[in-house]
C-alpha cells in the first residue's frame, strides 16, 4: 500500500496547518522538524522520517544535535541540505537557551554550571571558557578561550586577563568540558588553575572558581576547597 503523504493526511493533523491552529506547543518532536525537511522518502513522510532518526538517538533532541551531516544523510530521504538544516535548527535552540532575559548572577557552583551547560553539552573536544562577573556576581560576559583535543586544550592567561580587564570585571570563573566524562582534575588542570588565580591577583581580580564539566555533572575546585 502506497504511503500517506502529509498532503493526503487530514487538514488538522498536517504539522503546518496543526502549527498554525494549535502552536507550536501542539507539535511533537518528530513533526516539528518534519516542517524543516519538508519532504520524506519514497516509503516514509517527513514525519515518519523523522519518527525514525529520533528513535535510533533515543528520542532526543539533544543527541540529533550532536550529529554530523554525513550521520544524519545515512537515512534514506535525508540529503546535506536537510542534514544542515536539522542541525541549524539544533543549534539556534542551543543559543536561545543561552541567551538570557536579563542578566544573570551566578553565586555558587551549581550556578555556574546551570550557565554553561546550554553552551558545553555538546562538545566533542575539550573546550576553555571564561564568565566575567561585576562585583555583584553578576554576568558581564562570557568567552570560549581555549579549544583542544580530546584530553587537553590550551589556554593562554594573558588572553583571560585582557579580557578581565577591558571588561572591569572584578572576578572570574573557568570552566572546561572533559569529553570523556571523568570529573577529576588533571596535572594540566590544576597548573591552569593556578597560574590563573596568581596571575589575576595581581590585577585585584578574584578567580572564585574552575569548574570541570561533564553531561552528568561537575567537578569544582572552590567547592573541594582548592581555591
Amino acid at each position: 500500500m502506497d504511503k500517506l503523504t502529509i498532503n493526503r493526511w487530514a487538514e488538522e493533523d498536517r504539522p503546518r496547518e496543526k502549527m498554525i491552529s494549535k502552536g507550536a506547543q501542539a507539535l511533537t518532536n518528530a513533526e516539528l522538524l518534519a516542517i524543516l525537511i519538508g519532504s520524506g522518502n519514497d516509503e516514509d513522510s517527513a514525519v515518519a522520517l523523522m519518527q525514525k532518526v529520533l528513535a535510533a538517538y533515543g528520542n532526543s533532541i539533544d543527541q540529533v544535535g550532536r550529529l554530523s551531516v554525513d550521520e544524519l544523510c545515512r537515512f534514506k530521504g535525508i540529503g546535506p541540505a536537510k542534514a544542515v538544516t536539522i542541525l541549524a535548527a539544533c543549534e539556534l535552540g542551543r543559543r536561545r537557551a543561552v541567551e538570557q532575559p536579563e542578566r544573570r548572577q551566578i553565586r555558587s557552583a551549581s550556578h555556574a554550571y546551570d550557565y554553561f551547560y546550554p553552551l558545553m553539552r555538546d562538545l566533542a573536544v575539550e573546550e576553555c571558557h571564561v564568565v566575567l562577573l561585576n562585583q555583584s556576581s553578576t554576568v558581564i560576559d562570557s568567552m570560549r578561550i581555549g579549544m583542544g583535543g580530546l584530553t587537553e586544550t590550551v589556554v593562554d592567561v594573558r588572553i583571560i586577563l585582557r579580557e578581565a580587564l577591558l571588561k572591569r570585571a572584578t572576578s572570574l570563573i573557568l570552566c572546561h568540558n572533559h569529553p570523556s566524562g571523568t570529573l577529576h582534575p588533571s596535572t594540566h588542570d590544576d597548573r591552569l588553575t593556578r597560574q590563573v588565580q596568581e596571575a589575576a591577583k595581581l590585577f585585584n581580580i578574584s578567580l572564585l572558581d574552575h569548574i570541570i564539566f561533564t553531561d552528568n555533572g561537575y567537578y569544582s575546585y572552590a567547592d573541594e576547597g582548592r581555591l
